[in-house]
């Protein structure tokens, strides 16, 4: 034999065997094989498409002597061209060297899996053999009921191949009359294609419940296990566990897989973004397996949803005479926060000096009404008025999630008379002095000093005819008077400063003729700062202008008057102080501006008319947007606006080159429905008919209004400069 490499190469039978051909002959034909890709076989391109191609020549005896035969196979490794949805297979229309010089195609068929298809059979597949100036082509869909797909996962990435093995037959006539047969059988496979699942999130939000379809996969993909934030879980393990795992199989051979899971699940991980909103995380992992080699691969998943459903925690409480009782129930969160008994942490200490009981759903306390962590209000001739604050408080977030405040009256007998002349009285430190320290309090005699006293409570006694003790005789009775009050010099007065409101208290005794009755106990009202009632207080609104648009740098009392050119921006900041509540709201009713300080002074120019900026100035007001900072914890109590400097003129002439800036200030109950200011800042945008530039004389202001909820707040002088 010689093999042509293209190179000849000779070798005998045996050789010939021994590196793998074949041969085998009978009466009429002789055959012989080679693998692809042996040592005398060789490569070449022939129009394009790529040959193997085996020649080789065999010498024989026969009873005449000696025949050759030359024999040639060309086969194709190539020539295929993909797209997504159809492969073309190109075979040369002349396979050199099968055959020589000129010839005609008499024949040309089409199969699958080496066998024959008709034109019927073809059309009803979609395929299509024809013929160009140099090439046969055969073109298959991807899909096509004679292949088959499979699952792979390169890189634990989803991908799927699609194999089909299609027939060429061709009859070649040469110019010689002699005919070739050519009939190959090529599988062909198609390059990987990606095949990422596709999620649908179908998670309902009312029924609390998870629920994800995975797909589509192929019928050799098995779901193994799940992977949840708590660890890996089974097929088996999940459905156990109550959650719902399900395969869904579909005609065409391909698969889905389902999950619901409750949000009340273990491996369902919960945050809250606001008090009263929950969010609800479920990150998964799928972990799949190819069959039938168990080629793994995985998807992740991740599912959220949010719901309002925070439940927050209730506080409850009553009094007898010497205690407050309070119930704290629980919220769907649980006890997860803190407990504040008046200013302290309820501790474990604190919480066995309070009798805490409580169990999975609440709690309860006893606290008794002289307790460090209650609070005096008010005091009178036979009792003294406590109050109990509460605050349950979330640390994280920095959230109240409950505020509660429990009053009541405690009989407490702060004045006695005696027979023998001697008088006792009990002063109590209450909550609007809160800096008076009991030890300074004295009678008027400031020698007679407390023979007790602790951090609220001075306990005096005395005789009637001493410590400054004055007597007035009546018809039946004689009247013992003294106060215990702060004294510094020794005229008497009582002591008082700008930050601490006077405190002083009359005690009283009534000598009857042959009776000794306590009478009167009375507590002066304080001039700055009236005992407080039940609901009511006092709140404090501040206005500041800001260096800058930044709101961060604000002037300083020691600032003013401040210089701005003409038209240069003012950036004011109005702003309810020292309030936590955040159900409350500023709203900006009317802002002014004067020449004076005055508030009420003329002329004035309307900035904000109504809770809106007044359209009819040609440099209109701008509010601002207010949002949560390290310095605003709660943007409702804030109102901010801007401006330019402007200045007052008559007759084209500068009135004055200083401005002041005035607003009245509305505070209101965010859970109100009512109408009117507190339906919301620039609710009725202001018309062209409100004034803008009042004189002395003509239009006048409309009153504003003295309502408890209204806040007066002015800015300090601004000075206008001439020139920049």
């Amino acid at each position: 034999m010689t093999f042509y490499t293209p190179e000849p190469v000779v070798m005998v039978l045996r050789e010939a065997e021994q590196a793998g051909y074949g041969a085998m002959t009978i009466s009429n034909r002789l055959v012989m094989r080679s693998p692809y890709n042996t040592a005398e076989t060789y490569s070449d391109d022939v129009a394009g498409v790529p040959m193997e191609i085996f020649r080789v020549s065999t010498y024989y005896k026969t009873p005449h002597g000696l025949n050759v035969v030359n024999l040639a196979a060309a086969c194709p490794t190539g020539g295929v061209l993909f797209t997504e949805d159809v492969i073309s297979w190109h075979v040369p229309r002349r396979v050199a060297p099968l055959i020589e010089g000129s010839f005609k195609i008499l024949e040309m068929h089409m199969g699958i899996n080496g066998q024959r298809l008709d034109r019927s059979q073809m059309t009803a597949r979609g395929y299509t053999l024809s013929a160009t100036d140099f090439h046969i082509v055969i073109e298959m869909p991807v899909g096509s009921p004679d292949g088959y797909y499979k699952s792979h996962a390169p890189d634990y990435q989803y991908h799927i191949t699609f194999t089909v093995e299609p027939m060429l037959e061709v009859l070649w006539q040469a110019e010689n009359s002699q005919d070739t047969r050519y009939k190959v059988l090529f599988p062909i496979t198609t390059p990987l294609m990606p095949r990422p699942a596709q999620v649908s999130d179908l998670t309902s939000a009312e029924d609390r419940l998870f629920s994800v379809h995975l797909g589509t996969f192929l019928h050799d993909v098995e779901l193994k296990n799940i992977t949840f934030s708590t660890g890996v879980l089974t097929v088996e393990e999940c459905n156990a566990k109550g959650f719902t795992v399900e395969e869904h199989r579909f005609p065409n051979g391909t698969k889905h897989f389902t999950l619901q899971v409750p949000f009340e699940a273990d491996v369902v991980l919960k945050h809250n973004p606001e008090p009263l909103v929950t969010v609800y995380f479920l990150p998964l992992v799928f972990g799949f397996i190819i069959l039938p080699d168990e080629t793994p691969f995985a998807h992740p998943v991740d599912l959220q949803a949010s719901l309002q459903d925070v439940v927050l925690p209730t506080i409850t409480g009553t009094c007898d005479q010497n205690m407050f009782y309070i119930q704290v129930k629980y919220g769907s969160q649980g006890g997860n926060f803190q407990t504040m008994v008046g200013t302290q942490q309820l501790t474990p200490e604190l919480a066995e000096v309070y009798k805490v009981q409580g169990n999975s759903s609440q709690f309860s306390l006893e606290v008794a009404y002289t307790a460090k962590d209650t609070t005096f209000e008010l005091i009178t001739s036979d009792s003294v008025r406590a109050r109990l604050d509460m605050i349950l408080w979330e640390p994280n977030n920095n959230w109240v999630l409950g505020d509660f405040y429990l009053s009541c009256n405690f009989p407490l007998t702060t004045t006695k008379c005696y027979s023998n002349g001697t008088m006792t009285a009990l002063a109590v430190k209450v909550d609007s002095v809160p800096n008076l320290i009991p030890s300074r309090l004295t009678l008027k005699d400031k020698s007679c000093k407390p023979v007790f006293s602790d951090d609220r409570f001075a306990q005096f006694s005395f005789s009637v005819d001493s410590c400054g003790t004055t007597r007035t005789f009546f018809d039946h009775y004689m009247l013992y008077e003294n106060e215990i009050g702060l004294y510094f010099n020794n005229k008497g007065a009582a002591y008082t400063s700008p930050i601490d409101p006077e405190y002083r208290q009359t005690v009283s005794c009534y000598y009857v003729v042959n009776e000794t009755q306590t009478v009167v106990f009375d507590y002066k009202p304080r001039s700055r700062d009236p005992a407080a009632e039940i609901g009511s207080g006092q709140l404090m609104v501040q206005m500041g202008l800001s260096q800058d648009s930044s709101y961060e740098l604000f002037y300083q009392a020691e600032d003013y008057p401040v210089v701005k050119y003409l038209r240069q921006p003012l950036y004011f900041e109005v702003a309810l102080m020292q309030s936590t509540d955040p159900h409350l709201e500023l709203i900006l009713e009317n802002c002014w501006a004067t020449l004076h300080e005055d508030r009420t002074s003329l002329p004035s120019w309307d900035i904000i008319v109504d809770n809106c900026e007044n359209h009819d100035d040609s440099y209109m007001t701008n509010f601002h947007p207010v949002v949560a900072d390290a310095r605003v914890t709660i943007p409702s109590h804030i109102k901010r606006f801007s401006l330019k400097m402007f200045t007052f003129t008559k007759d084209e002439e500068v009135l004055k080159d200083e401005i002041y800036v005035h607003c009245d200030a509305v505070i209101c109950d965010t859970n109100s429905k009512a109408d009117g200011t507190c339906s919301g800042q620039c609710v009725h945008p202001t018309g062209s008919n409100n004034p803008r530039f009042q004189e002395g004389k003509g239009v006048k202001r409309e009153q504003r209004s003295t309502d408890s909820t209204h806040q007066k707040i002015s800015s300090g002088p601004i000075l206008l400069l001439n020139s920049q």
